[in-house]
C-alpha cells in the first residue's frame, strides 16, 4: 500500500509539474524565432526592398517587399512559427517568379523585429502590414496567404478586411485543436494563453478561400484543416496533397498544378 501511495504521489506531482511547465513555457513551444543582427543584409534572387513599420507600443517590425517585373497582383504572406525573413524570403521568391509582388513580415522577436509577443499584438501588427500593402495596391489585387501559424494570422486579417483571396497552407482549426493532439490529458482550457481561433474568424471571411493540407502532416493534423474548411462560409476549395507533410507541399504536383489557378 505504501509503495502504491508513493507511485500515486509521484504521478500526481509529475502531472502538476507538466501543467506548470506548459503554462509558463508555452510561448517557447509555439514560437521558434531566430534573431538577426540589425545590420544583417538580405540577399535574394528577386528584386526587393527592406522596410520597417512601427507599432503603437513602439515595436519595430521588419518587412520585405518583393517586386515582380509585370505583377498580376500582390501576395501578403504570413510565415510559419520558425526562422526569420532570411529563410522565408527565399521561399517567397517562388511567387515572385510567378509574377506576383509579395509583402512579408517578421513577427515580434523574429529576425530584426522587436517588441513583446502576444496574440493581440500579432493581429495588430498583421493589420499594419495589410494597411501598408493597401498604400500601394487596391484591395482587389491583394491575396492574403498564410502558412501554418501564419494561416491563423492571415485568416484574422482577411476577416477584418476585403482582400481578393485567402490562401491557407497547413492551417489549424484553432490552437487548442493542435495542443490537444499532444497534451489531451492536460486542462488546456485553463492553460492556454493563446487561442488563435481561426474557426471563428474564417466565418467572417467573405473572399474566396483555398486551403492546402497534406495527409501525412505530423505537426497540424490533416483533420484539423478539414474542420476549418467545413466551417468556412465563403466560396471555398480544399486541396488535399496525398502523402504531403507539413513543410513540403510545394514539392507535389497537386500544389504546383493548382496554385496559379488559386491565385488568379
Amino acid at each position: 500500500m505504501r509503495k502504491f501511495k508513493k507511485i500515486t504521489y509521484f504521478l500526481l506531482g509529475f502531472y502538476v509539474f507538466l501543467i506548470i511547465m506548459l503554462y509558463f513555457l508555452q510561448e517557447k513551444l509555439i514560437f521558434l524565432p531566430t534573431e538577426l543582427p540589425q545590420d544583417y543584409a538580405y540577399e535574394f534572387s528577386q528584386p526587393f526592398e527592406e522596410f520597417f513599420l512601427k507599432a503603437k507600443d513602439g515595436a519595430r517590425l521588419n518587412g520585405l517587399h518583393f517586386k515582380a517585373a509585370k505583377p498580376k497582383g500582390v501576395i501578403l504572406y504570413f510565415h510559419g512559427n520558425a526562422g526569420n525573413l532570411a529563410r522565408w524570403g527565399q521561399i517567397a521568391t517562388f511567387f515572385v517568379e510567378k509574377q506576383y509582388d509579395l509583402v512579408i513580415m517578421d513577427y515580434r522577436t523574429y529576425g530584426k523585429s522587436t517588441g513583446k509577443l502576444s496574440e493581440a499584438n500579432l493581429f495588430a501588427d498583421a493589420q499594419l502590414f495589410y494597411d501598408y500593402t493597401k498604400q500601394y495596391y487596391d484591395e482587389d489585387l491583394i491575396r492574403v496567404y498564410g502558412r501554418s501559424l501564419g494561416a491563423a494570422i492571415a485568416t484574422q486579417v482577411a476577416s477584418k478586411n476585403t482582400p481578393y483571396q485567402l490562401i491557407l497552407e497547413t492551417p489549424f482549426y484553432n490552437l487548442k485543436d493542435v495542443a490537444r493532439q499532444r497534451f489531451a490529458f492536460l486542462p488546456l482550457d485553463l492553460l492556454l494563453k493563446y487561442e488563435f481561433p481561426s474557426n471563428q474568424y474564417i466565418k467572417q471571411v467573405n473572399c474566396p478561400i483555398t486551403i492546402y493540407h497534406g495527409t501525412e502532416d505530423s505537426v497540424v493534423d490533416y483533420k484539423s484543416g478539414q474542420r476549418l474548411f467545413e466551417v468556412a462560409e465563403a466560396p471555398k476549395e480544399f486541396i488535399t496533397i496525398p502523402k504531403g507533410e507539413h513543410n513540403n507541399l510545394a514539392q507535389f504536383s497537386e500544389y504546383l498544378d493548382t496554385i496559379e489557378g488559386a491565385l488568379e
